[in-house]
């Protein structure tokens, strides 16, 4: 069977327990992005949250404020209609989801951006594995970066293809994202995510050759500021090479 709009249902009814109570989320607000048949949802509501869902699939948008109609009703649950990697997204303090895998990359980019108290987010288990790699080692890349320079990242438990319906090829990761302030200081935020998805767009250049690639992306003054103040040692290495603290580098010399 393939997974229409890219939705594995999650069946197992541990796994549902074990994600939902990851994290307090007694009178919090909990973003769920993709509720499917909604039964994280329904285990996020038994345990007192007050939840937001965002489904693209207007089926199970129906399926779903038919089932949770009291929930709707007492303000309890709020059902939106929508594509997460873009649409408006509804108030929230926390997010526990079952991501689609296409759109886990774009969505966490996304919440990253829109900030959050913690998340607890299941993931294809090889993406996870990007997500956690160390930065300096061949594995990391622009998602390791952004998310491991703004948030404490865990991997939390694996589960097996079974564990969902319609069952996908792999197995999956649940990780748990806890926001904090960069290890190294960061003068201009939107300037180092800038630099980082420069370089990655470029990773098997050198890092002299990766900014001078990015003119488009990034103001040349700015380019040269920073490639001028840069010592060779960093200037010769790849992306994959570098540490938090030579990509703050790299940004900070671009800041007046």
């Amino acid at each position: 069977m393939s997974a229409r709009n890219d939705q594995h249902f999650l069946i197992d009814k541990k796994a549902v327990e074990r994600i939902a109570g990851a994290i307090p989320v007694a009178g919090r607000m909990v973003l769920e992005i993709g509720p499917g048949k909604g039964v994280l949802t329904g285990a996020l509501l038994d345990r007192g949250a007050l939840v937001s869902a965002v489904e693209i699939d207007q089926d199970l948008v129906d399926s779903l404020a038919f089932e949770f109609a009291e929930e709707i009703r007492s303000g309890r649950f709020t059902l939106v209609h929508g594509d997460a990697v873009r649409c408006p997204l509804p108030p929230f303090d926390v997010v526990v989801s079952n991501l689609p895998y296409s759109a886990s990359s774009k969505i966490t980019f996304r919440l990253l951006d829109t900030g959050f108290e913690e998340a607890v987010l299941m993931y294809q288990k090889e993406f996870a594995q990007r997500m956690l790699a160390y930065p300096g080692t061949p594995e990391c890349g622009r998602l390791s970066i952004m998310v491991q320079t703004f948030c404490a990242a865990r991997s939390l438990f694996d589960l097996p293809p079974q564990a969902f319906s319609p069952a996908p090829q792999v197995r999956s990761t649940v990780v748990h994202l806890i926001p904090r302030d960069p290890l190294f200081p960061i003068n201009d935020p939107d300037l180092y995510a800038d630099i980082v998805r420069a370089l990655f767009s470029h990773r098997r250049k050198t890092v002299r050759n990766g900014l001078k690639s990015a003119a488009g992306m990034i103001d040349r003054d700015t380019l040269q500021q920073i490639m001028d103040g840069l010592p060779e040692e960093i200037l010769s290495l790849r992306p994959e090479a570098l540490y938090l603290e030579d990509f703050a580098t790299i940004a900070n010399l671009g800041c007046p």
